[in-house]
């Protein structure tokens, strides 16, 4: 989707007065807190409503991998963060590791470890809160660090932006 000038304009004032409250890693600490709590609530609701996604375990085997897996992937792009070079900022500056193939590698391996979780525990409700608190971190936690992110980076974050789309 592309944005019009005006909307981006109204983006960047959001980004603006929403800096001067807070930064970006309170952001991303209010956005790991929705998976955990929507873990937590997805584990209650299994438990009061026990509904089981699938009859055989064939799944059990397939959540493990993507447990493994997305801890690999949160492990990776939390070291390749950290070793974002911050002088003399290109594009190429921002696609190292993971972050080559999404902007949100931590939140897309967060909601991998879930899913891998709900599959493993054969629970409905893990699985639909884990997409649900996906889906409200991508459309507001997301949007509110990239318009910081933006502001703060300038011309090469908006570059990579629109190089790596997810």
């Amino acid at each position: 989707m592309h944005s019009t000038k005006q909307e981006e304009a109204e983006g960047h004032s959001m980004g603006a007065k929403v800096a001067q409250k807070t930064s970006v890693h309170t952001i991303l600490a209010q956005s790991y807190t929705i998976y955990f709590l929507a873990l937590l609530f997805g584990i209650f609701f299994d438990f009061l409503f026990p509904r089981k996604l699938f009859e055989q375990s064939t799944l059990v085997p397939v959540g493990a991998v993507i447990i493994v897996l997305s801890t690999c992937l949160i492990f990776w792009a939390q070291t390749t963060s950290r070793n974002l070079k911050k002088e003399t900022l290109t594009k190429e500056s921002f696609c190292s590791g993971p972050y080559c193939f999404t902007r949100i590698p931590t939140h897309l391996g967060l909601f991998l470890l879930m899913l891998g979780f709900g599959l493993v525990m054969n629970a409905t409700f893990i699985i639909l809160f884990t997409v649900l608190s996906f889906l409200v971190t991508k459309l507001i936690f997301t949007k509110m660090e990239e318009v910081m992110l933006a502001d703060k980076y300038g011309a090469p974050y908006l570059e990579y932006k629109k190089s790596v789309r997810f």
